[in-house]
Protein backbone atom coordinates (compact mmCIF):
# COMPACT_ATOMS: atom_id res chain seq x y z
CA UNK A 1 0.00 0.00 0.00
CA UNK A 2 1.24 3.22 -0.71
CA UNK A 3 0.43 7.01 0.32
CA UNK A 4 -0.99 9.50 -1.93
CA UNK A 5 -0.87 12.89 -1.01
CA UNK A 6 -3.68 15.35 -1.50
CA UNK A 7 -3.36 19.09 -0.73
CA UNK A 8 -5.60 22.15 -2.31
CA UNK A 9 -4.66 25.07 -4.57
CA UNK A 10 -4.17 27.43 -1.57
CA UNK A 11 -0.72 25.58 -1.51
CA UNK A 12 0.18 27.09 -4.32
CA UNK A 13 2.10 24.27 -5.65
CA UNK A 14 1.31 24.26 -9.94
CA UNK A 15 -0.08 21.44 -11.19
CA UNK A 16 3.11 20.56 -13.36
CA UNK A 17 5.16 20.26 -9.76
CA UNK A 18 2.46 18.60 -8.42
CA UNK A 19 2.69 15.59 -10.99
CA UNK A 20 6.54 15.47 -10.45
CA UNK A 21 5.79 14.69 -6.98
CA UNK A 22 2.54 12.53 -7.44
CA UNK A 23 0.46 14.85 -5.64
CA UNK A 24 -2.93 15.75 -5.71
CA UNK A 25 -3.66 19.25 -5.53
CA UNK A 26 -7.12 20.00 -5.70
CA UNK A 27 -8.25 23.48 -6.77
CA UNK A 28 -10.49 26.33 -5.37
CA UNK A 29 -13.27 27.74 -7.21
CA UNK A 30 -12.56 31.67 -8.26
CA UNK A 31 -15.44 33.55 -9.05
CA UNK A 32 -15.19 37.02 -11.10
CA UNK A 33 -18.90 38.34 -10.81
CA UNK A 34 -20.94 35.65 -12.71
CA UNK A 35 -17.72 33.65 -14.18
CA UNK A 36 -16.56 30.60 -12.34
CA UNK A 37 -13.00 29.07 -12.70
CA UNK A 38 -11.16 26.64 -10.81
CA UNK A 39 -7.91 27.83 -9.50
CA UNK A 40 -4.76 26.55 -11.37
CA UNK A 41 -6.92 24.90 -13.75
CA UNK A 42 -9.53 27.09 -15.87
CA UNK A 43 -7.25 29.93 -14.66
CA UNK A 44 -4.26 30.48 -14.67
CA UNK A 45 -2.04 32.81 -12.13
CA UNK A 46 -1.33 35.07 -15.04
CA UNK A 47 -4.95 34.82 -15.84
CA UNK A 48 -5.68 36.11 -11.98
CA UNK A 49 -4.25 39.04 -11.93
CA UNK A 50 -4.65 40.16 -15.47
CA UNK A 51 -8.30 40.08 -14.34
CA UNK A 52 -7.85 41.57 -11.40
CA UNK A 53 -6.31 44.73 -13.16
CA UNK A 54 -8.93 44.63 -15.67
CA UNK A 55 -12.40 44.12 -13.53
CA UNK A 56 -13.96 46.00 -11.56
CA UNK A 57 -15.42 42.74 -9.70
CA UNK A 58 -13.85 41.32 -6.70
CA UNK A 59 -12.54 38.39 -6.76
CA UNK A 60 -14.32 35.74 -4.43
CA UNK A 61 -12.59 32.13 -3.54
CA UNK A 62 -15.09 29.16 -2.29
CA UNK A 63 -14.23 26.19 -0.77
CA UNK A 64 -13.82 22.81 -1.81
CA UNK A 65 -17.46 20.38 -0.70
CA UNK A 66 -16.93 17.26 0.92
CA UNK A 67 -18.54 15.55 -2.29
CA UNK A 68 -15.36 16.55 -4.38
CA UNK A 69 -12.89 15.36 -1.42
CA UNK A 70 -14.99 12.02 -1.42
CA UNK A 71 -14.57 11.55 -5.23
CA UNK A 72 -10.54 12.36 -4.55
CA UNK A 73 -10.66 9.69 -2.05
CA UNK A 74 -12.38 7.03 -3.09
CA UNK A 75 -9.75 6.82 -6.54
CA UNK A 76 -6.90 6.44 -4.17
CA UNK A 77 -8.76 3.88 -1.71
CA UNK A 78 -9.35 1.77 -4.93
CA UNK A 79 -6.54 2.38 -6.68
CA UNK A 80 -5.10 0.76 -3.24
CA UNK A 81 -3.16 3.73 -1.70
CA UNK A 82 -3.47 5.44 2.07
CA UNK A 83 -4.57 9.04 1.90
CA UNK A 84 -2.48 11.71 3.63
CA UNK A 85 -4.36 15.01 3.23
CA UNK A 86 -3.25 18.63 4.31
CA UNK A 87 -5.44 21.18 4.24
CA UNK A 88 -5.70 24.84 4.63
CA UNK A 89 -5.91 26.48 7.72
CA UNK A 90 -9.38 25.62 9.23
CA UNK A 91 -9.51 29.39 10.52
CA UNK A 92 -9.10 30.82 7.38
CA UNK A 93 -11.62 28.67 4.97
CA UNK A 94 -14.00 25.15 5.47
CA UNK A 95 -11.47 22.52 3.30
CA UNK A 96 -10.39 21.12 6.12
CA UNK A 97 -14.11 20.73 7.29
CA UNK A 98 -15.21 19.22 4.32
CA UNK A 99 -12.25 16.81 4.18
CA UNK A 100 -12.90 15.57 7.69
CA UNK A 101 -17.07 14.76 6.27
CA UNK A 102 -15.61 12.90 3.05
CA UNK A 103 -12.91 10.92 5.63
CA UNK A 104 -15.91 9.39 7.71
CA UNK A 105 -16.81 7.33 4.69
CA UNK A 106 -12.89 5.26 4.63
CA UNK A 107 -12.79 4.15 7.65
CA UNK A 108 -9.17 5.23 8.98
CA UNK A 109 -7.95 4.91 5.38
CA UNK A 110 -7.84 8.52 4.99
CA UNK A 111 -6.06 11.04 7.48
CA UNK A 112 -6.72 14.72 7.62
CA UNK A 113 -4.62 17.62 8.76
CA UNK A 114 -5.47 21.32 9.00
CA UNK A 115 -2.04 22.79 8.29
CA UNK A 116 -3.15 26.27 10.06
CA UNK A 117 -1.16 27.66 6.96
CA UNK A 118 -1.77 29.08 3.30
CA UNK A 119 0.51 29.65 0.56
CA UNK A 120 3.90 28.38 0.65
CA UNK A 121 3.69 27.17 4.28
CA UNK A 122 1.55 24.94 3.47
CA UNK A 123 3.81 24.78 0.32
CA UNK A 124 6.21 23.46 2.52
CA UNK A 125 4.48 21.18 4.67
CA UNK A 126 3.25 19.27 1.83
CA UNK A 127 6.78 18.89 0.37
CA UNK A 128 7.93 17.55 3.88
CA UNK A 129 5.73 15.14 3.49
CA UNK A 130 6.61 14.05 -0.08
CA UNK A 131 10.27 13.76 1.15
CA UNK A 132 8.96 11.41 4.08
CA UNK A 133 6.79 9.12 1.17
CA UNK A 134 9.70 9.15 -0.85
CA UNK A 135 11.96 7.42 2.42
CA UNK A 136 9.73 5.06 2.72
CA UNK A 137 7.38 6.47 5.60
CA UNK A 138 3.97 5.24 6.13
CA UNK A 139 0.46 7.35 6.51
CA UNK A 140 0.51 7.41 10.36
CA UNK A 141 4.52 8.44 10.32
CA UNK A 142 4.07 11.12 8.05
CA UNK A 143 0.93 12.45 10.40
CA UNK A 144 2.97 12.10 13.60
CA UNK A 145 6.05 13.75 11.30
CA UNK A 146 3.66 16.68 10.54
CA UNK A 147 1.85 17.02 13.46
CA UNK A 148 5.61 18.00 14.80
CA UNK A 149 6.49 20.28 12.07
CA UNK A 150 2.67 22.05 11.61
CA UNK A 151 3.84 24.67 14.79
CA UNK A 152 7.59 25.06 13.32
CA UNK A 153 6.34 26.26 10.32
CA UNK A 154 7.22 30.19 9.70
CA UNK A 155 5.44 31.99 7.24
CA UNK A 156 6.72 36.34 6.56
CA UNK A 157 5.16 38.04 4.10
CA UNK A 158 5.32 42.01 2.50
CA UNK A 159 2.50 43.01 0.52
CA UNK A 160 3.18 45.78 -2.03
CA UNK A 161 -0.56 47.46 -1.48
CA UNK A 162 -3.57 47.43 1.25
CA UNK A 163 -5.92 48.06 -1.58
CA UNK A 164 -6.63 44.56 -1.78
CA UNK A 165 -7.03 44.17 1.89
CA UNK A 166 -9.36 47.13 1.98
CA UNK A 167 -11.55 45.50 -0.92
CA UNK A 168 -11.45 42.25 1.06
CA UNK A 169 -13.02 43.54 4.02
CA UNK A 170 -9.60 43.18 6.23
CA UNK A 171 -8.62 46.60 7.08
CA UNK A 172 -10.89 49.97 7.03
CA UNK A 173 -10.91 52.30 3.54
CA UNK A 174 -9.77 55.19 6.20
CA UNK A 175 -6.28 52.40 7.36
CA UNK A 176 -5.83 51.80 2.84
CA UNK A 177 -5.89 55.53 1.84
CA UNK A 178 -3.43 56.25 4.42
CA UNK A 179 -1.22 53.23 4.42
CA UNK A 180 -1.00 53.54 0.10
CA UNK A 181 -0.08 57.42 0.76
CA UNK A 182 2.47 56.93 3.15
CA UNK A 183 3.84 53.68 1.52
CA UNK A 184 3.16 51.53 4.11
CA UNK A 185 4.09 48.13 3.49
CA UNK A 186 2.64 45.20 6.26
CA UNK A 187 4.28 42.18 7.41
CA UNK A 188 2.25 39.84 7.79
CA UNK A 189 2.46 36.26 9.07
CA UNK A 190 0.31 32.99 9.93
CA UNK A 191 -0.01 32.46 13.78
CA UNK A 192 -2.03 29.93 14.60
CA UNK A 193 -3.96 29.63 11.57
CA UNK A 194 -4.56 33.65 11.25
CA UNK A 195 -3.42 36.47 9.55
CA UNK A 196 -1.57 38.28 12.02
CA UNK A 197 0.09 41.69 11.19
CA UNK A 198 4.11 41.80 12.58
CA UNK A 199 4.76 45.52 11.53
CA UNK A 200 4.48 48.53 9.22
CA UNK A 201 7.45 49.57 7.02
CA UNK A 202 7.70 52.55 4.80
CA UNK A 203 8.52 51.45 1.33
CA UNK A 204 9.83 48.25 0.14
CA UNK A 205 13.36 48.50 1.26
CA UNK A 206 12.49 48.97 5.13
CA UNK A 207 9.86 45.85 4.89
CA UNK A 208 12.26 43.98 3.18
CA UNK A 209 14.64 44.61 6.33
CA UNK A 210 11.65 43.86 8.61
CA UNK A 211 11.45 40.81 6.92
CA UNK A 212 14.92 39.54 7.23
CA UNK A 213 14.72 40.63 11.08
CA UNK A 214 11.95 38.50 11.64
CA UNK A 215 13.60 35.19 10.49
CA UNK A 216 16.51 36.18 12.06
CA UNK A 217 14.23 36.32 15.50
CA UNK A 218 13.39 33.01 14.63
CA UNK A 219 16.49 31.41 14.60
CA UNK A 220 17.42 31.49 11.13
CA UNK A 221 16.30 29.01 8.19
CA UNK A 222 16.56 25.24 8.97
CA UNK A 223 17.96 24.58 5.66
CA UNK A 224 17.68 20.56 6.52
CA UNK A 225 13.90 21.26 5.74
CA UNK A 226 11.95 22.26 2.82
CA UNK A 227 12.12 26.49 2.34
CA UNK A 228 9.94 28.41 -0.25
CA UNK A 229 9.80 31.99 -1.77
CA UNK A 230 7.21 33.51 -3.14
CA UNK A 231 5.54 36.40 -5.61
CA UNK A 232 2.31 37.70 -6.57
CA UNK A 233 1.36 39.34 -9.68
CA UNK A 234 2.58 39.19 -12.93
CA UNK A 235 6.21 39.69 -12.74
CA UNK A 236 8.97 38.38 -10.30
CA UNK A 237 11.10 42.10 -10.16
CA UNK A 238 10.31 42.68 -5.86
CA UNK A 239 11.05 38.74 -5.11
CA UNK A 240 14.29 39.10 -6.95
CA UNK A 241 15.29 42.33 -5.55
CA UNK A 242 14.60 41.30 -2.03
CA UNK A 243 16.78 37.90 -2.50
CA UNK A 244 19.67 40.18 -3.69
CA UNK A 245 19.11 42.64 -1.02
CA UNK A 246 19.31 39.22 1.90
CA UNK A 247 22.29 37.99 0.51
CA UNK A 248 23.36 36.79 3.73
CA UNK A 249 20.24 34.89 4.11
CA UNK A 250 20.19 33.24 0.64
CA UNK A 251 24.18 32.70 -0.41
CA UNK A 252 25.31 29.49 -1.10
CA UNK A 253 21.50 28.21 -0.47
CA UNK A 254 20.28 29.08 -3.77
CA UNK A 255 19.62 25.38 -4.44
CA UNK A 256 17.53 24.42 -1.86
CA UNK A 257 14.61 26.69 -2.58
CA UNK A 258 11.80 26.84 -4.00
CA UNK A 259 10.20 29.67 -5.70
CA UNK A 260 6.09 29.56 -6.21
CA UNK A 261 4.16 32.19 -8.13
CA UNK A 262 0.66 32.99 -5.59
CA UNK A 263 -2.57 32.15 -6.88
CA UNK A 264 -6.11 32.99 -6.36
CA UNK A 265 -6.25 32.05 -3.18
CA UNK A 266 -4.29 34.94 -1.70
CA UNK A 267 -3.81 36.84 -4.44
CA UNK A 268 -6.86 37.72 -3.57
CA UNK A 269 -6.19 39.84 -0.64
CA UNK A 270 -2.33 40.65 -1.34
CA UNK A 271 -2.87 42.01 -5.13
CA UNK A 272 0.48 42.65 -7.01
CA UNK A 273 3.96 42.60 -5.23
CA UNK A 274 3.61 40.94 -2.33
CA UNK A 275 6.79 38.56 -1.62
CA UNK A 276 6.17 35.64 0.69
CA UNK A 277 8.59 33.22 2.59
CA UNK A 278 8.23 29.88 4.37
CA UNK A 279 10.43 27.99 6.57
CA UNK A 280 10.82 25.13 9.67
CA UNK A 281 11.97 27.11 12.57
CA UNK A 282 15.24 25.20 13.79
CA UNK A 283 14.41 22.77 16.69
CA UNK A 284 17.25 21.03 19.16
Amino acid sequence: MSVRIITDSASDIPQELAKEWDVTVMPLTVRFGEEEYYDGVTLSNDGFYEKLIETDEFPKTSQIPPYRYEEEFRKAIEAGDEVVCINLSSKLSGCYQSACIAAEEFEGKVHVIDSLQVCVGLYILVEYAVRLRNDGKTASEIISALEVAVPQTRVIAVFDTLEYLKKGGRISPTAATFGNMLAIKPVISIVDGVVEVLGKARGSKNGHNLLREYVNKAGGIWWERPVCLAYSGLSDVMLTKYIADSDELYAGHEEEFHITHVGATIGTYAGAGAIALAFFEQVG
